[in-house]
């Protein structure tokens, strides 16, 4: 694995990477993202309300969920580009006008379709993407030799939000409705985002590559592949892994009531599945910074396959809590380990766009598994197809992952053999 202090990613001397300004950096990073994904979480709190609300089958009321989803990894993309060429600021302050406007519009929506496209257009591709991947690719070229811990504490701002935010958007729904409670968060984020965001418009220290041109591809990076060919196999195990991930975390409320464990349970359960979730985005980050990212991403995704077995198990409420914490605690660290793939085979320059295409992916797979297993719940009446569906996605990602691992290290061995003195 290449050395976090190697390669493309070195800064000037001028403004060195690591610095207390970068952790400072972080940290804002952190609470903005720990605001602005809300998005990401209050639609799976509010879904069996929708669904009794709008008289909703359990796949129709998983369909806000779903537009919200696309349009955040979407929205990456387009704020990643946006990031690249005129700083983070720029994106997270469209960001803050679009979730304001998108929770605003769903707390009067009248129909589903209304809720749903606030979710999909204005909270998800203009709104929470901006508090995500360009964070994320913001903060990576600000740190070099603990650039892995620092993208997973940056990344680890999105299971925060999950950790903080289920419990209390519950305990509004619950006293003062759901439709008031969307209009206060909406004005909160807008508040909140805005003069937080004005504090990262510095842009980030000029790469040393930039000063001489960007760093060649050559067939010793990235496992021997090319650079689209990386994309498109990180883009399918990203698309595995969430489709799999994306089960617990979108119908773990909707299980335990219909469990009759009640909708507090489950959010609680969600709460507790994203702060072990926190936990294992800093292991997992600490851990790449060691071993690199695909070794990373490899041993979560083997875990998250056992989490997923012991979901199948579980039919206890004691039992569910277990296996939740289990399952944040194995799971969290995928996402970051793909940011940390990219940044540690593609040129700086390129990371906001890069990073949002393969969080693009993980996001259309917790889109489509979202949908998928409401589909199969309202089919079988049941969630344990859904879970087994979930597994089948993990393997996929497992035998991806292994390819690229395996040619990857090859490829070092064949390099050590070849400069090894005779």
């Amino acid at each position: 694995m290449p050395e976090p202090s190697q390669g493309p990613a070195a800064l000037s001397e001028s403004d060195p990477a690591d610095s207390a300004y970068s952790w400072t950096r972080l940290a804002i990073a952190v609470l903005i993202a720990s605001i602005g994904n809300v998005g990401m979480w209050s639609v799976v709190v509010v879904l069996p309300a929708i669904e009794q609300d709008f008289q909703l089958t359990r796949a129709a009321a998983a369909l806000p969920y779903m537009l919200m989803t696309i349009g955040f990894g979407l929205g990456g993309i387009v704020m990643g580009r946006l990031a690249d060429r005129h700083g983070v600021t720029v994106p997270l302050a469209i960001g803050a006008v679009a979730i304001g406007a998108g929770y605003v519009l769903s707390g009067i929506s009248q129909n589903v379709w209304q809720f749903a496209l606030a979710h999909g257009v204005l909270i998800g591709l203009f709104g929470s993407s901006a508090a995500f991947g360009p964070l994320i690719a913001d903060i990576s070229l600000w740190f070099r030799r603990h650039r892995g811990i620092a993208v997973a504490i940056c990344a680890s701002g999105n299971y925060l939000a999950g950790t903080i935010w289920p419990p209390i958007l519950q305990q509004f729904v619950t006293t003062a409705g759901w439709r008031a409670t969307h209009i206060g968060v909406g004005l909160f984020c807008l508040l909140t985002m805005l003069p937080l965001a004005a504090l990262l418009r510095r842009r980030p220290p000029r790469p040393v590559t930039a000063l001489h041109g960007s760093a060649p591809w050559t067939s010793d990076r990235a496992a021997g592949l090319s650079p689209g060919v990386l994309q498109a196999l990180l883009i399918l195990a990203g698309i595995a892994c969430c489709v799999a991930m994306s089960m617990p975390q979108v119908h773990i409320v909707a299980l335990c009531a219909d469990r009759g464990f009640g909708v507090a349970r489950g959010a609680e359960m969600l709460s507790l599945m994203l702060g072990f979730g926190i936990i294992s985005r800093l292991l997992s980050g600490a851990l790449s910074d060691r071993i690199g990212g695909l070794a990373t991403l490899m041993i979560g995704s083997i875990l998250q396959s056992i989490a997923l077995i012991l979901y199948l198990r579980a039919d206890g409420l004691t039992s569910l809590y277990v296996v939740s914490a289990l399952f944040g605690l194995f799971q969290g660290g995928l996402v970051p380990s793909y940011a940390i793939i990219v940044r540690e085979n593609y040129p700086p320059e390129e990371a906001a766009t890069r990073v949002g295409l393969v969080l693009m992916a993980t996001l259309g797979g917790m889109a489509l598994g979202g949908w998928l297993s409401g589909a199969i719940y309202d089919l079988t009446g049941s969630y344990a197809y859904a879970f087994l569906n979930g597994i089948a996605w993990n393997l996929v990602n497992i035998l991806i992952v292994a390819w690229l691992l395996f040619r990857a290290t090859s490829n070092r061995r064949r390099r050590q053999i070849a400069t090894a003195p005779a």
